[in-house]
């Protein structure tokens, strides 16, 4: 319990940027200082490493594990073949990582407070709500008003997941005031995300706002957020990486060519290869985007690899954060839920004109692929009727449905390899009007249903009373969560 909730310096960012297989995340001299060589550690060097930190939790294994469930990729062998089969446990997870990063942001926070620096105030904040959303989104209710004060509170108490949500939407109400200060420190030098631009990092909390209001069904707001959030790709919050194995490498990259190879992939019964090929219409070919995600034999004979070697998942690929994908697909499904359809169809065009020039993630899909075939014409209102180009009779759906549908699906295609598909996946099948993808079980559960939990991690049970108890234990990873009922 101490080694998780300490907000003290021991905490250090040379821990952040000793995570997972990699020493140093980004090859870049701005982000390398250690600050147990001083007696004390700037806020310029916590915050650049909380970054470093806040970006492997964004492509660690339990992000993988989220889409796995959520039927993007596969498990073939070893450990992520049970994984893939929900084989999961209270040792499967830990919160070593997740819990110091979010004390550092919280450290950032009160260092920046002393100096009267608003801006990178701002920026802690925001980073503690990415860190927190993510706990809460796979946990539920987790420790989050005494997280941080080991004196005080050894033993936090968990927080409803409600209550998180509420705590989580002021702390960026708070962070946007700081950003939209006139004036701050300069930090651009330790923001490798965007820069030092605290116009671009208080875009980016609105559009985790808009997020967070899209759980909780609050589409008015979570409109509203959207229209101030992330308004252009040049605006994505995205992971920079470089090409030197154990330094910058993308960590997807690194898991499936360095670590384990052909451990998972997107063979049957992953569900997104197929899904993307039968999405085709008269308006849409994504044959080159679907080059770009997969490539057939690296690992085997016919087996149906992610591409890493010119397409998605390359060395140096991108990792999105936050994205203008994922906002206007947010903005697209919460005016159909109000039925605001046209303006829906506005937002949905928005993402396919980009997508219509190969861009995704800050990479361009390779012109080989787009060759293959890559369009995206823009739909009409129309196209969404019963019987029209995009909602057929069969499938039974009227034109908000039909709408709904093409937004929820193309959230699922663009947002590969991003733990917010596992909440889609949860969350639609509470949202009215229910619009869901077929995503079945890949083998027999409890309940018949997909995972719809991440289980508290062994460590916190053996060292908090405070965990929430199911029965004789805790919650398995079948319980559904309170936000997603």
């Amino acid at each position: 319990m101490k080694k998780i909730y300490t907000s003290k310096l021991f905490l250090s960012v040379s821990l952040l940027i000793g995570l997972s297989s990699c020493k140093d995340l980004f090859n870049d001299p701005r982000i390398k200082s250690n600050p147990n060589a001083v007696s004390d550690v700037e806020v310029q060097t916590l915050l650049s490493g909380t970054l470093v930190g806040i970006s492997e939790l964004h492509e660690d294994t339990d992000v993988r594990i989220s889409y796995m469930w959520a039927g993007q990729l596969t498990g073939l062998s070893r450990q992520h073949l049970g994984l893939a089969q929900y084989q999961v446990s209270s040792g499967t997870f830990d919160w070593g990582n997740l819990y110091p990063i979010a004390a550092q942001a919280r450290l950032i926070q009160t260092k920046a407070d002393a100096l009267g620096d608003k801006w990178t105030k701002g920026v802690g904040q925001v980073a503690e709500a990415l860190l927190i959303a993510k706990a809460t989104a796979f946990w539920g209710d987790v420790p989050y008003s005494e997280a941080f004060d080991l004196v005080a509170y050894p033993t936090p108490v968990f927080d409803s997941q409600e209550e998180v949500y509420t705590e989580l939407l002021a702390t960026l109400d708070k962070a946007i005031e700081n950003l939209s200060a006139s004036s701050g420190l300069d930090f651009a030098g330790q923001d490798f995300i965007y820069g030092g631009d605290p116009g671009l990092w208080k875009k980016a909390a609105y559009s985790l706002k808009a997020r967070l209001h899209l759980h909780l069904g609050d589409y008015a707001k979570a409109v509203e957020n959207a229209n101030l959030g992330i308004s252009s790709v040049g605006e994505d919050a995205l992971i920079p990486h470089g090409e030197s194995q154990g330094i910058d490498q993308n960590l997807n990259y690194d898991f499936f060519v360095n670590n384990r190879p052909g451990d998972t992939g997107f063979d049957p019964p992953a569900f997104l290869p197929g899904f993307l090929k039968a999405h085709a219409n008269a308006k849409t070919n994504e044959t080159a985007l679907y080059n770009h995600f997969f490539k057939v034999g690296i690992t085997g004979t016919g087996a149906l690899d992610p591409n890493t070697e010119d397409g998605f998942f390359k060395v140096d690929s991108r990792q999105p954060i936050l994205s203008y994908f994922e906002t206007q697909l947010i903005l697209a499904e919460a005016l159909a839920r109000q039925n605001q359809l046209s303006d829906a169809v506005t937002a949905l065009n928005n993402v396919r004109e980009v997508l219509a020039t190969g861009y995704i993630n800050g990479n361009s899909i390779p012109g080989t692929y787009v060759t293959m075939g890559l369009k995206y014409e823009n739909y009409v209102l129309s196209d969404f009727a019963p019987g029209g180009l995009a909602n057929p009779v069969s499938s039974g759906r009227d034109q908000q449905s039909g709408l709904l549908y093409e937004i929820i699906a193309q959230k699922y295609i663009v947002m590969l390899a991003q733990y917010e598909v596992y909440n889609d996946v949860r969350r639609l099948a509470k949202a009215t009007p229910v619009v869901q993808l077929n995503i079945q079980p890949i083998v027999t559960t409890p309940t018949g249903s997909l995972p719809q939990r991440y289980i508290y991690p062994q460590t916190e049970i053996n060292t908090n009373p405070n965990v929430p108890k199911a029965g004789n234990g805790v919650a398995d990873q079948y319980q559904t969560l309170p936000i997603f009922q």
